[in-house]
């Protein structure tokens, strides 16, 4: 005698279950998120010190570069900018009574290409010259998020006649804004 089964009685068997729409009225309820990504600093690092070496005493010039300068921004900017700047103070020795000096007029201040770059953005070196006053060394435009540019200036200081022997001493001042 052969047993006929019907559909019902195999998912009765089988303990399934039927599944059902939930009710039309079912309802939800929306939690809005948010978070805070935090402005950082705009920085500049120079080296402390640099030799530019020595030169004869009848010399007309010096030169030589500064080593690396770098402009970090992590200020996570939308289409921002900054613009680093370099000045000189006058070089002087304490070689000779009243100390010689090598006015500021005399150094000129070149950036060179960018050695380094990171982040998105246009970072491009300024013209150079003479740094009495302050000069754009380089900048960055349509700058998005992070980034940083670093360079290598070379600086050359003009030496008038008759100066004493000695070593001469003065700052170079990077700034950033």
């Amino acid at each position: 005698m052969r047993k006929k089964f019907t559909m019902a009685a195999v998912v009765a068997g089988l303990g399934l279950a039927t599944v059902t729409a939930p009710p039309a009225t079912a309802a939800s309820d929306d939690t809005i998120v948010t978070f805070t990504i935090d402005s950082g600093d705009l920085t500049i690092n120079a080296p402390d010190s640099v030799d530019l070496g020595s030169v004869a005493s009848d010399a007309t010039s010096i030169s030589g570069p500064m080593g690396p300068v770098t402009v970090t921004d992590k200020r996570g900017v939308l289409n921002g900018s900054w613009t680093a700047t370099a000045i000189s103070t006058d070089f002087t020795t304490g070689a000779a009574t009243p100390p010689e000096t090598v006015p500021n007029i005399n150094v000129t201040y070149t950036p060179g290409a960018a050695t380094a770059t990171t982040g998105t953005g246009t970072f491009t070196p300024g013209p150079g010259g003479i740094i009495n006053v302050p000069r754009v060394a380089f900048t960055g435009t349509d700058l998005v998020g992070d980034n940083s540019a670093t360079w290598n200036p070379t600086l050359t200081i003009t030496i008038p006649d008759g100066r004493v022997a000695g070593t001469y001493t003065g700052t170079v001042t990077h700034s950033v804004g």
